[in-house]
């Protein structure tokens, strides 16, 4: 069983999302296995941490979650749910799976359950149920942080149905649009009166399709739609953020009889990075500094995510904790063109484990001194 995500970031049920990030990225520098080597119980709270956010970032997952709990997810982690049940996704084939979300409303959905039980619930267009949009096809993928950063394009191979290209998916010999069925009109479904019920199955003679098929199409037999391999080039633009979501209009399944074609999603994820904490697009990254550079002030060399050198001014008296911000060397803006976010060196401060007994001499004669006695060391 999942832990209640709100627990784990330590915010309300009601909190805005501006709340949830900034409790997310409090907690996952905190626990971040960079600072916590060898770390079980830290890495493990790193995790928790990631998946608790992985859920309430997504509006659709939260809401999945506060109306049915760890139900929501019984097929699997947040990352894979399926709000429906431990089933999975009926129309899946590993990461790649159907998105129903698209090609067809929940009341459609529910209406064509209907009818398999042979029950009308009225409603939809008649020509819609016949010729049904393509589904819209999902895909997930994890890149680095730099990937991120610059930008990359993510390639995916995956099998379904495509539009023949002999009959250009009308599924006619002559490859023109067939009339439509006299029997139902083209809704592809023939009613009867039972009871207080009316009842409605496919259509006899156009077997549900709505378009009547005197000469079909050698290629594919009238259904209009082949099965093939695709392989689709998605470009992942600079300064994406972790958990969206791309759309690719109509490079999703081919619909039936000419309808259109569903959509392509890509949901992209970024792997935690070693060296640095992304916060929007600002970039956090944690610097070990000399104690006589801190007291005495001094420069710096600073790597930067797209591996630049940086020599940054250290003010004398800087204290371990605090934070130097360096303009326009954090992520790419995705609401601004041309803009970038900040990057801010948290100072950390190594003590020596071995020292020369002259090392030790000059420390303990500082430490006899008045302003070391108020804590200065």
């Amino acid at each position: 069983m999942n832990k209640n995500p709100y627990e784990v970031l330590g915010v309300a049920r009601d909190a805005s999302d501006d709340e949830i990030k900034k409790a997310y990225h409090k907690l996952v520098m905190k626990y971040h296995p960079d600072r916590n080597a060898g770390d079980k119980a830290a890495e493990e709270k790193f995790k928790e941490v990631n998946n608790a956010f992985d859920i309430l970032k997504d509006p659709q997952k939260r809401a999945a979650y506060d109306r049915f709990g760890d139900a929501a997810f019984a097929g699997g982690n947040a990352s894979g749910a399926n709000p429906f049940g431990a089933g999975g996704n009926p129309f899946g084939n590993g990461a790649f799976h159907f998105n129903m979300g698209g090609g067809a409303g929940m009341e459609d959905i529910l209406r064509e359950a209907m009818r398999g039980f042979g029950f009308d619930m009225g409603g939809g267009n008649a020509r819609g149920n016949a010729q049904r949009r393509g589904r819209d096809l999902l895909d997930e993928v994890s890149i680095d942080l730099r990937d991120a950063y610059f930008g990359t394009t993510h390639t995916v191979k995956f099998t379904t149905n495509v539009e023949c290209d002999k009959c250009h998916g009308f599924g006619t010999a002559d490859g023109k649009e067939a009339p439509v069925c006299p029997r139902c009109g083209g809704s592809g479904y023939v009613r009867s009166a039972r009871g207080f019920f009316a009842m409605e199955t496919p259509c006899p003679d156009c077997n549900g399709l709505g378009h009547k098929i005197d000469k079909k199409c050698t290629q594919c037999d009238g259904a209009g739609v082949l099965r093939k391999t695709r392989t689709l080039d998605v470009k992942i633009p600079a300064g994406i953020e972790d958990g969206a979501r791309l759309r690719l209009t109509g490079q999703g399944e081919a619909g039936q009889n000419g309808a259109p074609a569903g959509d392509f999603y890509l949901d992209v994820h970024i792997r935690p990075d070693k060296r640095f904490v992304r916060n929007g697009s600002d970039l956090i990254t944690r610097v070990d500094i000399p104690f006589t550079t801190l007291a005495l002030g001094g420069d710096i060399e600073v790597d930067t995510i797209d591996d630049k050198k940086l020599s940054v001014k250290v003010p004398a008296g800087t204290q371990i904790g605090e934070k130097l911000r360096v303009r326009g060397h954090g992520m790419p803006s995705g609401r601004r063109s041309g803009s970038f976010g900040d990057l801010y060196i948290e100072i950390n401060m190594p003590v020596p484990t071995k020292l020369t007994e002259k090392q030790k001499k000059i420390l303990s004669e500082f430490a006899e001194t008045k302003s070391a006695k108020k804590g200065w060391f």
